[in-house]
């Protein structure tokens, strides 16, 4: 409901899962049913399911269902807070990696001490990757920092232990190299750890394996200042709730992740998103970088 205030008239908002479950929330928000386009998906994936066996087990649940109207173009973009494997799967599954995409991935904003935000990338999705995978995510993330968050040619930064070019471990030096030679983006070279929040760099690229621990300890840090009655203006950004989720970058369409933990303010900000997202045709424009 606090996103239908902010969508255009001409934006429909499609509610899959238990019919007569939707039905009576929206009743108790005194919605009008009319709004929405119900689409009746009775099965749940559960978050701790196993994400392959889940998808392919259950075609009635409400991730099966959301891809298979995104696979059949009969929704333009599709959201969920739901299990985080299980929409992986359903990508890969359903409308498939953009040819050429080795690894699709996921990223988080990460709030600039000087106002604006920067992106990182992968966040937890691959948590080994090779030299030419971090080269591929140096140009998926640059596209979604140019087009979504209109960020003027927007420079790459790999994370790394060090700024020199010899730093790092033998991924990073060999991805360096791929980098250093980029036509596809604008390279910066290495940056450290604690750069992660100032203007040397509007991408991070990194695997996911040390994506998922900056993000995580990020939310920590927010978690603790609150919990400890500390009000900052600049840290009140970390705050998950004013983003709403990511989408899968590298896909043949527009799949945006919530938090499992999402609560209404998210849950707004994750469709807001789907919908900026879908309206640039992201999708379309990694497709074009690709060929």
């Amino acid at each position: 409901m606090l996103a239908v205030k902010e969508l255009s008239a001409d934006c429909k908002l499609v509610l899959i899962g238990d019919e007569t479950a939707i039905k009576a929330e929206l009743q108790k928000l005194n919605a009008p049913v009319a709004n929405f386009e119900i689409v009746h998906a009775p099965d749940v994936i559960g978050m701790g399911e196993h994400p392959t066996k889940a998808f392919t087990q259950k075609p009635n649940s409400s991730i099966y269902v959301g891809f298979k109207l995104l696979k059949e173009n009969k929704i333009d973009a599709f959201a969920s807070a739901g299990n985080t494997g299980a929409m992986l799967v359903g990508s890969m599954y359903t409308v498939k990696a953009v040819p050429g995409v080795i690894r699709p991935c996921i990223t988080s904003i990460l709030p600039k001490e000087k106002g604006g935000f920067g992106l990182i990338l992968d966040v937890g999705t691959n948590a080994d990757c090779k030299p030419d995978v971090l080269y591929q995510f140096g140009i998926l993330g640059s596209l979604y920092a140019k087009y979504v968050y209109k960020i003027d040619n927007p420079k790459v930064g790999l994370l790394n232990i060090g700024e020199e070019p010899e730093k790092g471990n033998l991924v990073a030096q060999a991805a360096h190299n791929l980098m250093k030679e980029s036509k596809d983006f604008n390279f910066y070279g290495n940056v450290e750890g604690r750069d992660l929040f100032n203007d040397k760099a509007d991408v991070i690229v990194c695997e996911g394996f040390t994506g998922n621990v900056v993000l995580k300890e990020a939310e920590a840090f927010y978690t603790i200042m609150r919990k400890r009655g500390i009000v900052d203006d600049y840290f009140a950004r970390f705050n998950y709730e004013n983003y709403g989720g990511t989408p899968i970058l590298g896909i043949n369409g527009t799949v945006i992740i919530g938090h499992g933990i999402s609560n209404d303010k998210a849950i707004k900000n994750m469709i807001l998103l789907a919908k900026d997202v879908a309206e640039v045709n992201l999708a379309d424009k990694i497709k074009q970088a690709f060929q």
